[in-house]
């Protein structure tokens, strides 16, 4: 089709009134001018004369060039259907009356005598007909215009559209002027767009496009947009594909960039974009293990957060170049698309000591230090470490966590200078004994306050422009709900009540405000409470054996918890591997623990639950549900179930013992706990004599005793806090045999001796081999792939997997080391029934994938991968054939699937009406007549023309039989399959692990769908 802007142009050039106008956009043109613009593009080419002759009747061979033209349709050469008069293939018209006819667009006259009338005038209300079916447009069931009752919906149409004026005398004689008006509009809708802008929201899934004739398309992606990143995004519009690249600026952070801990005391935690102010500072959002929070900083730039370890033990900070993980739940990105929830590993390297970084006069009476990092109160509070103009003074030193202390002494007015020594930080380093410099000045004026804010209903913060020495009272509203305790932190002074405030604004009463130098007053402060609405999560998890010899899991939320929900016996449920109630002592019918749980210490944050002594060797889970935190509304956990190996809960376990070649003939054995070990003591993993090597024929069950590793202790080294290496002359293979390792009363890190099922004998096979190994893989989707191997990987090469021979465009590993997700591109996807699909491992030399030992991965040949791949609904693949029916509209339905699916046969007896309940069935004329589906019937299919369900249906409208669904062009049908698919999986795919159908729905139109033929 020849290009508008070409005719444009010169048709403007021919008015000169019109210059540099584009005829797409050109709204004024006179009839005359918009014939000639047609009549340049083809579209029209007047009379004999040359002439357009607009007020001459339009006759229907006329309209059916004009109308071909205008939609672009292929003219029909060659073909003469009709039987009218010198009507033959080579009639000038023929094409275009062929090309109309065969599209549907207009009919003969007389279909019984196969005449068309090509001489025949067109009315108005006829043309409007014509119009409309071309363009597909939708017909309202009825039109307020005076257009004969069977035109009134087409009219209707056509004057909403621009195409025809309204308020004409519809039954007159169409007027060539008519026509040209009508293909303009219709030529003009026709012409391809440019994108001259776009947006992209919802975290970039939605990208609109803005195009040069002003309309808007918005495109849902199937994959966000890479932040920052330029990317392609193809769509079609109006027929027309569009390729545009796009880019989803933002700067709200999408990921952590780095954990930091300079001190033991704080974790400094920095991404890469702004963050949600609420849920980044909420302390909650962060857990590391036996380690409390007292609060989160978020930077002034709000791309990182700064932790406080709390100060309620002496015990609660980190360990210097101890690597630790820290567990990030529910913090937000600066818009709210991103919910961070991942865990992250970091080693704490405090390597420079603390210094004084101000120096404060608080009046004739004290003066404040605070120092650059927080210190261990312990070095700080006393007098001894401070020397003022060079002399030792007698003076009362307060502690202000984290960093600050604050010396009572008297001083005269005027400059000082103090040092300081002694004072450390909690990893030992101490403070230069620097002299440094401070004014004392006398202070007349009672501390004001600067602000307050609450932690939910209970709990107010009231920050005041100097230190504070001491509050006599304080209350909120009235003298009733006095503060249960007050606690002092230099400028702020945080206020507990144990009745709640207000929801709205409260008054709080701070009585005998006084400062360092006796400077009192009452103070007021108004403020609105900030209620806490997030809801506990599990932080960690894990079964121990106490010194009871009873099973208890040990459960850590991410806040305080409300003792009656946490300590419910009915909040607790364990089933075993086969999801199903153990029938075991200390567990009820229902699942739920006989002994009521209990706290681990005041916090309320650790839960232990006893499940009694009877646990089997096995795998179990643990549900919760229902426990609230202490809000004043409570926010209630989202049942989460954990899972409980009891084979590794006995304080410890060997995860795996492997061999490799040592020097002077010699080899290592490495032994891997799943534990960090006791170093000294009776429970010494270094100690040789508890390392003894077994052996038994492979045709018998019981091991026989070779001897010890080793006898020299020097031959033991700790290589990580979990493995020791032991050098030995023993032979370790020998064909016909299988060599195990026992390890004898070694301790945890806690002094807990290890035991296995009740003994403190732990006994481990050697792995197969050296290297690490292949345990499973399996194929979650048709781009996804899970790989477990028998260690725990440290470092990762890509280039040592191939999937079906292609390399994974992403590889990531697990928390826990074990397992490798592979994520393959689109163009490397695995079939839908993966036949015969596998992982290759190779290794790679100096850089291979390894273990923290430097272990590497076994090169092996293709492991075969097992499908875990639900079948899906192929989009668009929707078949539709007719039943004959005289009553109803009865249509058999194929669903097209991904792959083939079956019954499940592990039902029992399932009545087959529950299979059809999974369908839902709808078919849509415009938009006002739903018809009903009534699925009677379902089989599937699997041959070279069609794979899938095929689901016989009856159609009704309003409860009421119907013969036919209506007009195809006009008619949308719809097919869900329905959630509950999931759980009930009755129809499942054709593998062995009987996959599931997953819900999903398809639609089309009913002329755009193929005929079902099986």
């Amino acid at each position: 089709m020849k290009k508008i802007l070409s005719v444009a142009l010169s048709t403007a050039m021919a008015f000169s009134m019109f210059a540099n106008v584009i005829f797409a956009a050109d709204a004024n043109l006179s009839d005359e001018q918009k014939f000639s613009a047609l009549k340049e593009a083809g579209v029209m080419t007047g009379l004999p004369d040359g002439s357009s002759s607009l007020t001459k009747p339009l006759t229907r061979a006329e309209l059916a060039k004009i109308i071909v033209k205008a939609i672009d349709l292929q003219p029909v050469t060659g073909v003469a259907s009709y039987k009218d008069k010198n009507y033959t293939a080579n009639h000038w018209a023929a094409p275009f009356i062929e090309a109309a006819t065969q599209a549907g667009i207009m009919n003969g006259k007389d279909a019984t005598a196969k005449l068309f009338d090509p001489t025949g005038n067109v009315t108005v209300q006829e043309l409007a007909k014509v119009l409309v079916t071309a363009l597909k447009l939708e017909v309202p069931s009825s039109g307020d215009n005076t257009a004969d009752s069977w035109a009134k919906g087409y009219v209707a149409a056509a004057v909403e559209k621009g195409y025809l004026p309204a308020g004409i005398n519809y039954q007159a004689n169409a007027t060539r002027s008519q026509a040209v008006v009508a293909a303009y509009a219709i030529y003009q809708a026709r012409q391809i767009p440019t994108v001259s802008s776009y947006t992209v929201s919802e975290a970039g899934k939605v990208v609109e496009f803005k195009l040069s004739n002003n309309e808007t398309v918005k495109v849902t992606l199937e994959k966000a947009l890479e932040p920052n990143k330029e990317t392609e995004v193809k769509f079609t519009h109006n027929g027309h594909e569009y390729t545009h690249k796009v880019t989803y600026a933002t700067t709200v952070a999408q990921k952590v960039v780095s954990v930091k801990a300079d001190n033991l005391k704080e974790v400094v935690v920095t991404f890469d974009g702004t963050l949600d102010p609420e849920t980044a500072g909420n302390q909650d959002n962060y857990v590391i293990k036996d380690k409390a929070f007292r609060d989160a900083t978020l930077s002034d730039d709000k791309s990182s957060v700064t932790l406080l370890l709390d100060n309620d033990s002496t015990s609660n900070y980190l360990s210097n170049q101890k690597e630790i993980e820290l567990e990030i739940k529910g913090v937000k990105n600066g818009d709210g698309t991103k919910t961070f929830s991942q865990s992250i590993k970091f080693t704490p390297s405090d390597v420079t000591a603390p210094t004084v970084k101000e120096v404060t006069g608080l009046g004739t009476k004290a003066f404040k230090i605070k120092f650059s990092e927080p210190i261990d109160p312990s070095t700080a509070q006393t007098s001894s470490a401070y020397k003022v103009d060079g002399k030792a003074i007698g003076a009362s030193v307060k502690f202000g966590f984290p960093d600050t202390v604050i010396v009572q002494t008297n001083l005269p007015v005027g400059e000082h200078t103090v040092a300081v020594s002694g004072v450390a930080d909690f990893s030992g380093l101490k403070v230069a004994p620097v002299d440094n410099k401070f004014t004392v000045a006398e202070d007349t004026a009672a501390p004001e306050v600067v602000s307050a804010k609450t932690k939910d209903l209970k709990e107010v913060t009231v920050e005041f422009n100097e230190s504070i020495k001491s509050v006599s009272e304080a209350y909120v509203n009235s003298t009733s709900n006095r503060a249960s305790r007050i606690v002092i932190e230099d400028t702020k002074v945080r206020l507990f009540f144990n009745s709640p405030l207000n929801y709205s604004e409260n008054t709080v009463t701070l009585k005998g405000v006084s400062d360092y130098s006796d400077n009192k007053a009452d103070r007021d402060v108004k403020v609105t409470p900030t209620l806490d609405t997030v809801r506990p999560v599990i932080s960690e998890s894990e079964l121990k054996l106490n010194s009871n010899g009873h099973y208890v899991a040990k459960i850590r939320f991410s806040k305080e918890v409300d003792p009656k929900s946490a300590l419910d016996v009915e909040n607790y449920v364990l089933k075993n591997s086969e999801g199903k109630i153990p029938d075991i002592a200390g567990i009820d019918r229902d699942g739920h623990p006989q002994l009521k749980p209990s706290f681990e210490n005041t916090k309320n944050r650790t839960v232990l639950v006893d499940l009694g002594t009877s646990l089997k060797s096995e795998k179990y889970t643990l549900t919760i549900t229902g426990v609230k935190d202490t809000a004043y509304v409570g926010n209630v956990l989202a049942p989460t179930t954990i899972d409980l190996d009891v084979a590794k809960a006995q304080n410890g376990s060997i995860d795996r013992v492997w061999y490799g070649k040592a020097e002077d003939g010699k080899q290592y054995v490495y032994v891997e706990f799943n534990k960090e070990l006791a170093t000294s003591g009776d429970g010494n993993a270094k100690s040789a004599a508890k390392y003894t090597l077994l052996k038994r024929a492979n045709n018998e069950d019981k091991y026989t005793i070779v001897g010890q590793l080793t006898d020299n202790n020097d031959d033991v080294d700790l290589l990580t806090a979990k493995a020791v290496r032991i050098k030995t002359d023993k032979k370790l293979v020998e064909e016909g045999y299988t060599y195990a390792i026992k390890a004898s009363y070694i301790a945890n890190s806690e002094g807990k001796f290890l035991q296995q099922n009740s003994s403190y004998e732990l006994v481990q096979e050697f792995a197969d081999s050296e290297f690490i190994t292949l345990k499973s893989v399996k194929a979650t989707s048709r781009t996804v792939v899970e790989a477990e191997f028998n260690s725990k990987i440290d470092n990762v090469n890509d280039s040592d997997f191939s999937i079906n021979g292609y390399r994974a465009s992403r590889v990531s590993l697990s928390s826990d080391g074990k397992t490798l997700t592979f994520t393959l591109d689109d163009d490397h996807k695995l079939p839908a029934d993966i036949k015969g699909a596998t992982l290759t491992t190779v290794a790679q030399g100096s850089i291979g994938t390894s273990n923290e030992y430097g272990t590497k991965i076994q090169a092996q040949t293709a492991a075969t991968i097992k499908d875990e791949i639900k079948p899906e609904v192929v989009r668009d693949g929707l078949k539709i054939k007719r039943v004959d029916s005289a009553t109803t509209a009865t249509y058999e339905i194929g669903l097209q699937l991904t792959e083939a699916v079956d019954f499940n046969t592990d039902w029992n007896g399932v009545d087959l009406k529950q299979v059809y309940d999974l369908f839902e069935v709808e078919a849509k004329e415009g938009q006002n007549k739903t018809y009903s589906g009534t699925v009677t019937d379902v089989r599937y299919a699997s041959t070279s023309s069609f794979t899938g369900v095929i689901i016989k249906v009856e159609f009704k409208l309003n409860g009421s039989n119907v013969s036919d669904l209506g007009s195809a062009t006009n008619t949308t049908l719809r097919v869900k399959v329905k959630d509950t698919n999931e759980k009930s999986k009755l129809i499942v795919d054709k593998t062995g692990n009987k996959n599931p159908l997953k819900g999903d729905s398809t639609s089309n139109y009913i002329n755009n769908i193929g005929l079902l033929t099986e």
